[in-house]
């Protein structure tokens, strides 16, 4: 998992919580389902099961692999709409190439974040590279929804390329986790991404045996999902896995807690933190659009098969 790491955690900026701050509470532990996305590549679910209510801003969240291609295998998805949200792609292993119909793109791969804003409507296409697909290999990454305000969903779609080495480096106190804050503001530090929703979206490596406790914002929630090893979340310390999302209660701090003892492959617990302020808007979700009401989510549809999305580029044969 090499993403964006550095030799020396302790030459970075510190993040510490208050000592007065208010611990969150875990409210649950959900593990994500397993099933296939696209042309068929292998997905966990990581927020199937969770009311919206603790979701909010967030719509759905994919873990992509971790899975080892053997030559031919690599997969990805067809040409497809979306309208009313951002779609985050987050590219841990491998090598992942993006093309929209507002003319964003681009190939990312260790590290690299793709941040495509919808908005009024696009189509795009996730493939990956040929050389990938005639040699197989590593891939693993996630695709987050992150949900737009009302005033916001017609809004012109917006794509953003985030190279791995603009992500904000930070440690702990004790240097026992390195956090990649990839978006929004944590605790004064900014990430590179640039959201019209307000959230925090981090990726946590935490050492064996070490206890993190980080300040979070009050009026934001807090999610934890595991994308390798094993630890535990809270002051009650609630065991998690791969493939486990954590989901906290109000507060101003949340603690995380890498097991002593990790897989071979995971030396340390990886862990993707989220926070977001809650939208509290009605929210109708269908498929590739997310909107407000029935009748724009009709719109969405009528809109798509009229052409009005966009059209595919000609240089993919259409």
């Amino acid at each position: 998992m090499p993403a964006v790491t550095v030799e020396n955690p302790l030459t970075l900026p510190r993040v510490v919580a208050d000592a007065d701050a208010v611990q969150r509470p875990v409210l649950a532990v959900t593990t994500a389902p397993s099933g296939f996305e696209g042309e068929g590549f292998p997905v966990r679910r990581a927020f199937a099961g969770i009311n919206y209510q603790h979701l909010d801003p967030f719509i759905m969240m994919d873990q992509m692999g971790e899975v080892e291609y053997a030559a031919g295998e690599p997969k990805g998805t067809p040409w497809h709409p979306h309208r009313g949200f951002e779609t985050v792609t987050y590219i841990i292993d491998g090598t992942f190439i993006h093309q929209d119909s507002n003319g964003g793109g681009g190939t990312i791969t260790n590290g690299d974040t793709q941040w495509m804003t919808a908005g009024s409507g696009l189509l795009h296409i996730e493939t990956p590279p040929e050389s990938l697909v005639m040699s197989g290999g590593l891939f693993h990454g996630l695709q987050l929804w992150v949900n737009l305000p009302a005033k916001d969903k017609m809004k012109d779609p917006r794509y953003q390329d985030i190279r791995g080495g603009q992500v904000k480096l930070l440690t702990t106190g004790d240097g026992g986790a390195l956090l990649r804050v990839i978006a929004g503001d944590f605790d004064g530090h900014e990430g590179p991404g640039i959201t019209h929703t307000p959230i925090t979206m981090i990726h946590a490596s935490v050492r064996p045996g070490a206890e993190v406790t980080l300040p979070w914002r009050e009026e934001y929630n807090g999610l934890a999902y595991v994308l390798a090893g094993r630890g535990t979340v809270g002051t009650d310390r609630r065991p998690v896995r791969t493939g486990q999302t954590a989901v906290f209660g109000a507060g101003s701090a949340l603690t995380l807690r890498a097991d002593e003892s990790q897989d071979a492959h995971t030396p340390d617990l990886e862990v993707v933190l989220l926070g977001g302020k809650p939208l509290r808007e009605p929210m109708a979700h269908y498929g590739p659009f997310v909107m407000n009401t029935r009748a724009e989510l009709q719109q969405a549809f009528e809109d798509f098969q009229a052409g009005r999305l966009g059209t595919v580029p000609a240089v993919h044969g259409m």
